[in-house]
């Protein structure tokens, strides 16, 4: 069977089915042409021009980027703009982009759930459940409590990270966590409601950190592009197994665009 972008992409709605997705969120084959045939694919977390150009320079006939582009409604597409420019480029290049993004993050084997089971934590369900057991973000219990500074070097190891932000007692003991990725502020009340002495979120703003500390649930901050981009490598092995007769890699030029100075 040719393996086509629109082959691929219901093979992505398989794994990070569209109805997971929140509601605000731009998902699915975003540019390109569903028949064209697909030799290369590359993965990403986000389209930049690093990334763009490499996927140009490599060849490839489809991205499969996490964070959507374009992400919101365009009034224009030109050269003025780094969105404009990027989807001209990819476009004269007949290169086509797929996004699942929060669908993948809530997905079955999606990012929390690696994120979960990666860290440690047993008994793993959504943070914030749908009525059909779907949802998202991620929860779940130690086998043996740890504390909360056990819990940072343990998610500094599981993401291949230096350093990260704490927010707690680094001695707090942490039985029941949860987790979740990328942008997060808006699952601390969840957290607290569902009873977990920490949190792991990819990023967050300093009156969440405060909000935190007053009710006295430990934060764990990697930053929003380590909380995602592992998996943006795990992606392009499933992607590898599953379609044999096409070359994926994970970008080689992504980075993280903060540096400890």
């Amino acid at each position: 069977m040719t393996t086509t972008v629109s082959r691929i992409a219901g093979f992505l709605e398989h794994v990070a089915p569209a109805g997971l997705a929140e509601t605000w969120d731009n998902i699915g084959l975003l540019v390109g042409d569903p028949t064209v045939v697909v030799r290369k694919i590359m993965t990403c977390l986000t389209a930049t021009p690093q990334s763009v150009r490499e996927a140009i320079e490599q060849d490839a006939d489809l991205v499969v980027t996490h964070h959507p582009l374009p992400f919101r409604p365009l009034e224009r597409l030109t050269t003025d703009t780094t969105g404009g420019r990027m989807l001209l480029d990819l476009a004269s290049a007949r290169i086509a982009v797929h996004s699942s993004h929060t669908a993948f993050d809530s997905a079955p084997n999606g990012i929390n759930q690696q994120l979960a089971v990666g860290l440690g934590l047993d008994d793993t369900a959504p943070l914030v459940p749908n009525e059909d057991g779907s949802g998202s973000g991620r929860m779940g219990r130690f086998r043996v409590p740890i504390t909360l500074g056990q819990w940072a070097e343990r998610v500094k190891a599981f993401l291949a990270i230096d350093r990260l932000q704490v927010v707690g007692d680094p001695d707090l003991a942490v039985s029941t966590a949860s987790v979740a990725c990328g942008a997060a502020d808006e699952f601390l009340d969840a957290a607290c409601t569902a009873g977990c002495q920490a949190i792991l979120i990819g990023e967050t703003r300093f009156h969440t950190a405060l909000e935190a500390e007053a009710r006295g649930v430990g934060l764990v901050v990697p930053g929003h592009f380590a909380s995602e981009r592992f998996a943006m490598e795990y992606l392009a092995e499933v992607l590898a197994a599953e379609f044999p007769d096409v070359d994926v890699w994970a970008c080689r030029s992504e980075r993280d665009p903060y540096r400890c100075v």
